[in-house]
């Protein structure tokens, strides 16, 4: 069995880790990593790679920055030929970023069986690139793995047949879990006993000045109570620059490596962020996380775990953070399945360990496969 996974974002590394790792330990699979560059820093990179225990990319895209539609286009005219070469049984793709959905529309061009590993996530908030990169993706996907019971009620709200779905749990906290020795030894030294992380990167946040300022000002009176660390992306830092605003009082620092994040994120008093992933990873450390959006597309963060929504009202923050610093965070559980084996279960899936439905993923792959083999003749 060949199995090509597509990823293109450093989000992405985190959630392609455990599959690898699962799958490799299974007789008669190969394995083809490939990476499209859509974002690419060879430091950075290279450095999560490493610390995640992936392989070097077999193949890279170097597709690189552009707009949304320059930058799909692009990636499905340089991975159209990997899939040809190939010949994959199966092609995973990651998350909700543009190589997802791209990837993906390959492959349904080709009939070459789609995994969609984090499936079923829903903002809905359709201003949001990512919504449509999932909504598509999902719609294209011969099998859905999904992190938490919503997910599979959305797919099935939507249409989607109930037996190309299962219920994995979350591989952001596969990784987690098989690095959280790691993450001990990192402690962060110089910092008080109470700080606050940041990470800002969402357009909505960062390329409007007058939300930037706000935000910012916000961060400023928050560092009136603790410290503020904030490992700025190089977009927002350059916004920052570029809109004349002032964040002098604030720690801020290049973005980090992986496990040396994770770390800062365990020893916060709160974090304050408009990442997904972080409110996943907030949720299992059980430490508070305040999100500057108005929804999410990880609502079993909020319903079950440690997050708050609290947009961009100012009021919001600073009343819940009050209620941080004097010992009211809101205490969350650690949702189903959130255990570290959900890339275990996918392996299982793909190659037919598991099999609950009528037709195993297995056998309906092979079916595809013969049903393009009879349509190219």
């Amino acid at each position: 069995m060949h199995i090509v996974h597509v990823v293109g974002a450093r989000p992405n590394f985190m959630k392609v880790a455990p599959v690898l790792h699962a799958l490799s330990k299974r007789s008669n699979v190969r394995q083809t990593l490939v990476h499209t560059g859509q974002h690419y820093d060879a430091n950075m990179s290279d450095v999560f790679f490493q610390q995640l225990g992936i392989p070097a990319p077999d193949i890279n895209l170097s597709v690189g920055s552009g707009s949304h539609a320059r930058q799909t286009s692009e990636i499905m005219t340089r991975f159209e030929p990997v899939v040809l070469e190939g010949k994959p049984d199966i092609v995973l793709v990651y998350g909700d970023v543009n190589s997802t959905v791209a990837a993906a529309l390959v492959c349904a061009k080709l009939r070459v069986p789609v995994g969609h590993v984090e499936a079923g996530l829903r903002s809905f908030d359709r201003t949001m690139p990512e919504e449509i990169n999932r909504l598509v993706t999902d719609q294209l996907a011969d099998l859905l793995f999904t992190p938490s019971e919503d997910g599979n009620v959305n797919l099935q709200r939507e249409g989607i047949s109930p037996e190309k779905i299962f219920l994995v749990g979350n591989v952001m906290i596969d990784s987690l879990v098989r690095l959280l020795p790691t993450i001990m030894q990192h402690a962060p030294a110089g910092l008080p006993k109470r700080y606050a992380l940041v990470t800002l990167h969402r357009p909505s946040n960062v390329d409007d000045s007058d939300a930037l300022r706000g935000i910012l000002q916000s961060l400023l009176d928050v560092s009136r109570d603790m410290s503020v660390v904030f490992p700025a992306h190089p977009r927002t830092r350059q916004r920052i620059a570029d809109f004349g605003l002032n964040a002098d009082q604030l720690r801020v620092l290049d973005p980090l490596p992986y496990v040396e994040f994770l770390a800062y994120q365990r020893g916060a008093t709160v974090v304050i962020t408009d990442s997904g992933g972080i409110q996943e990873e907030t949720t299992y450390l059980g430490v508070p996380c305040l999100t500057l959006r108005s929804n999410t597309e990880r609502p079993v963060t909020v319903s079950m775990g440690t997050n708050i929504l609290v947009g961009q009202d100012a009021q919001k923050l600073r009343s819940e953070l009050a209620n941080i610093l004097d010992g009211n965070a809101k205490k969350g559980t650690v949702p189903p399945l959130w255990e570290g084996l959900a890339g275990e279960r996918i392996a299982n899936i793909l190659t037919g360990e598991h099999v609950s439905q009528t037709v195993s993923p297995t056998d309906r792959m092979d079916n595809k496969r013969k049903s393009t083999s009879t349509s190219t003749n």
